[in-house]
């Protein structure tokens, strides 16, 4: 034993367990595992698992209720949104269809079920195949006319 009692670690010289794929053993045979960079064991995100579900604030953007992602992220992790009457703390929130959403947009509150996740920022014509809009029409003003986010009330 070396000076103060304590050995040396056999693999620091190379004289672990490890053996060399010459010495007759294909890699895994050793009883070691073999760990690829990058791969998870099974339980990553798929195309399948995506497309049933989407992030709320990816959603959010895509059915063009917010004009940016951050926007809609911020609102998310402001504890605005509600998910199913649940209320969401983190835009990462799965949101599947089928779902009711809650959430505030200028002066109305939006009520909306997602119909579909759809798989990109598209045209507002697409963007109103994701959902079924729930909410209250907005009451007239005096004049007759609908109440708008942009108006002052009289």
């Amino acid at each position: 034993e070396p000076a103060g009692g304590f050995r040396k670690d056999p693999r620091a010289r190379g004289e672990g367990r490890r053996r060399s794929r010459t010495g007759g053993e294909k890699a895994g045979e050793s009883g070691l595992s073999v760990r690829r960079a990058g791969r998870t064991g099974g339980g990553g995100r798929t195309r399948e698992n995506m497309s049933e579900s989407l992030r709320i604030d990816r959603w959010l953007w895509f059915a063009r209720f917010f004009r940016s992602r951050s926007l809609a992220a911020r609102v998310c992790a402001g504890r605005r949104v509600r998910v199913n009457g649940a209320v969401v703390t983190k835009p990462d929130h799965r949101i599947r269809i089928g779902d009711v959403l809650t959430f505030p947009q200028g002066r109305e509150i939006r009520v909306v079920r997602v119909t579909g996740t759809g798989s990109r920022r598209g045209p507002a014509v697409e963007a109103r195949t994701l959902f079924d809009d729930l909410s209250e029409p907005a009451a007239p003003d005096r004049a007759g006319r609908p109440f708008r986010a942009g108006d002052a009330p009289a």
